[in-house]
């Protein structure tokens, strides 16, 4: 295992020695290069602000994977842990929001909620002879639609004495820290002091001879899954505190990080071998790339890039330390812990001389006289935003703004570490296209706290100060598509809606508009509402099954065109003739399909225009200009009519 302490091969000094130091501690010496690189490469890496960000940003993940470390070690896995974090903090909000229960009671019935997810997963793996991947594979089902189901799709705003979770201690000494350290020292201690900690590594090392032995294999695994559901009810809780909300869609994929964490801190998924220390270097690692790559503009599809191939080499390099001869003394063996603590301290004052040394490096630089910003866009995958960003880098370029852009992938989590990135490294302002309106207003805060503009795009940003909203308005523009499609219809016919992803604020909002507008149409009948997550693949999918059950439908509001898009395709011959489809954005795509007639309408909010105005006001706010506190872009109905005038 990477970071675990090894016994060397006789003979072993000098140079052999050295490089036996840097075989046996891999993943440390991973850490210490990154740190060490994107010193040197970013000036604002290497501050104190930045460096407690990574701690922060870090800290769930961390949670997760001391989690999952157990369940790894026993040879086994758990995909259901970023589900079961976003169903413990949903019951949690919930309970203590909706249902007046005490916090302290809502917090134990979250981590109750974690305990149960966990002793299901242990059961059917256990008794019920499924596979591990299987039986969590299930559960991550499962879990996501009760967080779905319990909050209605919509974030749940959490009590006051939750949401200091996410402050700091003393002003500076964030909590989320805290809770990291008290885990893994939790984990730790599970690891190797206690009698479930050796059964893990007893059953991961050789399943059948730990039977044989008398050890009870079965009840073990439920209390090992039961643990990896305990880690993931607090990592949830943390992230909730962090978000100021519990998010349904909440740390979707984080289940990947974990694992990724753990198996880059030298654990085997074979199983039998894995230390916390380990895991927390290499949640450590995870979250000093992102950082550093956020730092340095680096584009986030790249960034998964970087990640993916840390990890093969992070497996890569484990298989060679074991063909070189190491040979790990797992947790609770009792040898070698004075030499380990000895190689951490060592990996710290190295570390530390060398950042000292490459700091150097930015002391006296002239740093460049144009005005710094950062853009963080809920996405990059549809095109509406895609078109945001090119009108902001376009009108960037034009004011000789130096502008970063970041794409949250629809991850409030990810997007609020992003504003905190933009925050720690001074930028001059922030321009904010939020992926949930509540989930934002922490790291907002955190920018006006340390006298950052902050322009809002497309969504506002609840219960925080911004300089300015730009958006269009996403109520009336669905008020217009329903108008559309009801007065092309004659105000008589039967629709279907097609839904955004569930929980963020524009679908919540166009639906209310759809609602409202189809209020005057007493004759147009809604026979079906989705949800196909505004994505056209989701959108094709969604349409096709409800053709099945209606047939006869007459018309289609979609809440972006790449689902009326979908739509359209599965509607073939029938989209445009005697199906008429509206699409939302005036997307690219969009607009050529008005223009050959199959998607009859788009509700076109001029995206390039929100880009390009919310960075004259973010430059104005810079220069201490005063800005209008809400800049509406006007809406527009796009038809074959006028298509051809409309610029976008």
């Amino acid at each position: 295992m990477a970071t675990d302490t090894l016994k060397s091969t006789p003979g072993a000094s000098g140079a052999s020695g050295i490089r036996r130091l840097l075989l046996d501690n891999g993943a440390l010496t991973a850490l210490i290069v990154l740190v060490v690189a994107m010193s040197a490469l970013s000036g604002d890496f290497l501050t104190t602000d930045n460096l407690l960000n990574v701690g922060v940003q870090a800290a769930v993940t961390a949670i997760l994977a001391f989690g999952v470390t157990f369940v790894i070690v026993s040879a086994g896995i758990d995909l259901s842990v970023g589900s079961v974090a976003a169903l413990s903090a949903t019951v949690l909000a919930w309970t203590a929001t909706s249902h007046g229960v005490p916090v302290f009671i809502g917090v134990l019935l979250a981590v109750a909620t974690g305990i149960a997810a966990g002793l299901v997963n242990g059961f059917l793996i256990a008794y019920g002879k499924l596979p591990p991947f299987i039986a969590t594979l299930a559960m991550l089902s499962v879990a996501r639609g009760l967080s779905l189901v319990i909050s209605e799709g919509s974030p749940i705003a959490l009590p006051d004495s939750v949401s200091h979770l996410g402050d700091t201690l003393g002003g500076w000494l964030p909590v989320p820290v805290l809770v990291m350290i008290v885990m893994g020292l939790i984990a730790a201690f599970v690891l190797g002091r206690t009698y479930i900690g050796r059964s893990m590594y007893a059953i991961g090392g050789n399943e059948e001879a730990a039977r044989l032995s008398g050890l009870r294999v079965k009840k073990q695994k439920l209390a090992i899954y039961a643990l990896s559901g305990v880690f993931a009810a607090v990592a949830g809780v943390v992230l909730a505190a962090r978000l100021s909300s519990a998010q349904p869609q909440a740390a979707d994929g984080y289940e990947l990080d974990a694992i990724a964490a753990v198996v880059i801190g030298g654990a085997s998924l074979a199983g039998g071998t894995g230390k916390a220390s380990g895991t927390l270097i290499g949640a450590l690692i995870l979250a000093v790339l992102r950082n550093g790559l956020n730092l340095l503009n680096v584009s986030a599809f790249w960034q998964q890039v970087v990640i993916g191939v840390v990890i093969a080499l992070a497996v890569l390099f484990d298989t060679l330390r074991r063909k070189a001869g190491a040979t790990p003394v797992t947790a609770g063996t009792g040898g070698g812990k004075g030499k380990q603590a000895g190689t951490y301290a060592l990996a710290a004052v190295v570390t530390v001389a060398i950042v000292g040394a490459t700091s150097f490096l930015h002391n006296g630089s002239s740093s460049s006289s144009n005005p710094k910003m950062g853009l963080s866009l809920s996405t990059l995958n549809n095109p509406f935003f895609v078109q945001i960003r090119a009108g902001a880098q376009a009108e960037a370029k034009k004011l000789g703004i130096d502008l970063t852009v970041t794409d949250a992938q629809n991850d409030a989590s990810q997007q609020a570490n992003q504003l905190q990135n933009f925050t720690s490294s001074r930028v001059g302002a922030i321009i904010v296209n939020p992926v949930d309106s509540d989930a934002a207003s922490n790291s907002v805060k955190a920018a006006d706290k340390a006298k950052i503009p902050v322009i809002a795009v497309d969504r506002g940003v609840n219960n925080a100060q911004t300089e300015a909203l730009v958006a269009s308005d996403n109520v009336a523009g669905g008020e217009l598509a329903a108008k559309t499609v009801a007065e092309k219809l004659g105000g008589k016919g039967k629709i279907v809606i097609l839904q955004g992803q569930a929980g963020t604020s524009a679908a919540r909002e166009r639906a209310q508009g759809f609602a409202n507008g189809l209020k005057a149409y007493p004759g147009i009948q809604v026979v079906a509402q989705q949800p196909a997550d505004f994505d056209r693949t989701k959108g094709l999918d969604v349409m096709s099954n409800l053709l099945q059950a209606h047939p006869d439908v007459q018309g289609v509001i979609a809440a972006n065109d790449e689902m009326a898009l979908g739509a359209i395709k599965a509607l073939g011959s029938k989209a445009g003739k005697s199906v008429s489809v509206v699409g939302f954005d005036g997307t690219p795509d969009g607009l050529n399909a008005v223009k050959g007639g199959s998607l009859y309408a788009s509700v076109a909010q001029q995206p390039s225009q929100l880009g390009k105005i919310a960075v004259d006001n973010a430059l104005k706010a810079f220069q201490g200009k005063k800005v209008e506190q809400t800049v509406k872009v006007p809406v527009k109905v796009v038809t074959k009519e006028n298509v051809a005038g409309f610029g976008g």
